[in-house]
């Protein structure tokens, strides 16, 4: 029986352990997935979440793209897909996807600082037009 006890209550220890480095693990590389719209109401709401670590899905909107001379900083505004009226400004300070075009949906991550400003540390696009087939493609594989 007093084997059985230790071997238990190492058990119990190491399960405790296991559980303790998943939680953690997960609690840290968690971020929340926003629009543009979602990230602004819930800053207008709770200042604290500036702090906070957000994957936001967005539109470029064309014409407001530059590039910082001199620095790897390429600066543009996103506007939410559903209500355009909502916008940020982007910075972002590393070399941008081939596919980044005026117009095109991105996703950033990053968090957006009390001036208004996200700073991207992250920028993914979204280009499904560039894979998908036409519709000429599909029409002349249907017959």
């Amino acid at each position: 029986m007093k084997k059985n006890g230790r071997f238990m209550v190492g058990l119990v220890g190491v399960a405790t352990v296991v559980t303790y480095l998943i939680w953690t693990g997960v609690s840290e590389t968690m971020v929340y997935y926003m629009t543009p719209s979602e990230l602004l109401s819930k800053v207008e709401v709770d200042a604290s979440f500036h702090e906070v670590g957000v994957k936001v899905g967005a539109q470029a909107i064309p014409g407001t793209y530059s590039r910082v001379e001199g620095e790897l900083l390429h600066v543009f505004t996103v506007r939410d897909l559903v209500d355009e009226s909502k916008t940020f400004v982007v910075e972002y300070r590393d070399a941008l996807p081939d596919t980044f075009t005026d117009g095109i949906e991105v996703v950033i991550e990053g968090h957006l600082r009390a001036d208004g400003v996200f700073e991207a540390t992250t920028l993914l696009t979204k280009c499904g037009s560039r894979y998908e087939a036409s519709p000429e493609d599909l029409a002349g594989s249907a017959g």
